[in-house]
């Protein structure tokens, strides 16, 4: 039987008298500092019970919580979907047929669909998706957000015992052509990098005494110098994962140089690491400094490194989220005279890598420092600063 909900139309809150929807409510309680708390209620409305079951056993694993957050919230739309577009839940493992509708539906030509208001998602799958706040995208979905979604499944698959379709000729093709035919350009995940120069004019915002001043400042030093590391990193960084290394050179192979402070940060698991793969960044100078200073004038020793400080400068036992980084550095730009939609924390990660490159250093060294295990991923903002120096794009000017 396919889940029941009710759902307010002035309220996001799910509820529910069904006995099973509140008994998973108190199992997905145990998950509670991984899966976002305000959507308990209604991804316990969402989920079967063998999902539950999934996410709890993917926790005990270690699988990383950013990680474990996107299974879930992908989990909850694809149960949501599949009840809407077939009147009956989720199967696992899913028809190849289910694969190839899911792509349709999502993935689809707006010119055609102006012809053809049969093509593409059906409109009652749409206002069902709309009305329980799943659905926000006007047009067919980004390409890259259906591939997570497919993983996703794909992964929740596997994890079950079972052997799916995701491989099947008839999928990649169907993907291939349906990205092809919707001709949505493929977007950054941030639309302008922080630079230097960008830098400069957020630190500029920064200079104060204030408690928040040295905090956002340590933030934005320590992000950007460490390798341009994702906000989910920073919020997730504990004073236990910064090694004290000995001083070093200004410049390396001047010994009348003066030395700076060094400062290792053990990275642990991330998104491109496992806990047991011991990845660590460098920091060296400013950035070791303004991050100590935020350590003494906040008096943490232990725990989290960077936390939220409220209204009466007091500073909270319990880390910022990786949102409220994110919100740091938009609020920045936005004292900086900046736009802080053409920016976010992301910006400081394709930052980090572009700066890299106009200053020439190898791509292979970057990549030590930024973690990064693409090449693909780090050769594109390599490849922008280059192009602008070479002589290819000055044939006539």
């Amino acid at each position: 039987m396919s889940p029941s909900w009710d759902r307010s139309p002035m309220s996001n809150k799910f509820s529910s008298t069904d006995p099973l929807i509140a008994k998973r409510v108190e199992e997905l309680d145990a998950l509670d500092a991984i899966l976002p708390f305000d959507r308990r209620d209604q991804l316990a409305a969402l989920l079967t019970d063998d999902d539950v079951a999934t996410l709890k056993h993917l926790a005990k694993e270690g699988m990383g919580s950013n990680t474990l957050r996107a299974l879930a919230s992908d989990l909850a739309y694809l149960e949501a979907w599949c009840a809407l577009a077939t009147g009956a839940p989720l199967p696992w493992p899913a028809p190849e047929a289910l694969l190839l509708k899911f792509v349709a539906h999502h993935l689809w030509d707006p010119i055609q669909r102006e012809n053809d208001p049969s093509h593409g998602m059906p409109a009652e799958v749409e206002v069902g998706l709309r009305s329980r706040a799943l659905l926000r995208v006007d047009g067919p979905h980004a390409p890259a957000t259906v591939r997570r979604r497919l993983t996703s499944w794909s992964i929740l698959t596997r994890w079950r015992g079972l052997a799916g379709s995701f491989s099947a000729p008839s999928l990649k093709s169907a993907l291939r052509l349906a990205v092809r035919a919707g001709g949505r350009p493929r977007q950054r995940k941030s639309m302008s990098a922080v630079t230097a120069d960008i830098l400069a004019q957020l630190l500029f915002t920064c200079a104060g005494d204030r408690l928040v001043d040295i905090r956002d400042r340590a933030i934005l030093l320590t992000a950007f110098a460490s390798g341009g590391r994702r906000r989910s990193e920073i919020a997730n960084l504990r004073v236990e994962d910064l090694i004290e290394e000995e001083l070093v050179r200004a410049v390396p192979d001047d010994s009348a140089s003066p030395s700076l402070p060094c400062l290792a940060i053990r990275l642990g698991r991330t998104k491109t690491t496992g806990s047991d793969d011991y990845a660590r960044s460098l920091m060296i100078g400013r950035p070791v400094e303004a991050l100590k200073r935020w350590l003494q004038e906040a008096r943490i020793e232990t725990g989290p490194v960077f936390r939220r400080i409220d209204q009466w400068g007091n500073v909270d036992r319990r880390a910022l989220t990786a949102q409220s980084v994110n919100l740091v550095l938009k609020s920045r730009c936005a004292k900086a005279g900046l736009d802080p939609q053409k920016f976010s924390a992301h910006s400081l990660r394709s930052g980090y890598l572009t700066e890299a490159a106009n200053r020439g250093i190898p791509m292979p060294e970057a990549m030590q420092q930024s973690q990064h295990k693409s090449l693909t991923q780090a050769a594109s903002y390599y490849n922008n600063p280059d192009r602008k120096r070479g002589k290819a794009a000055r044939l006539i000017v």
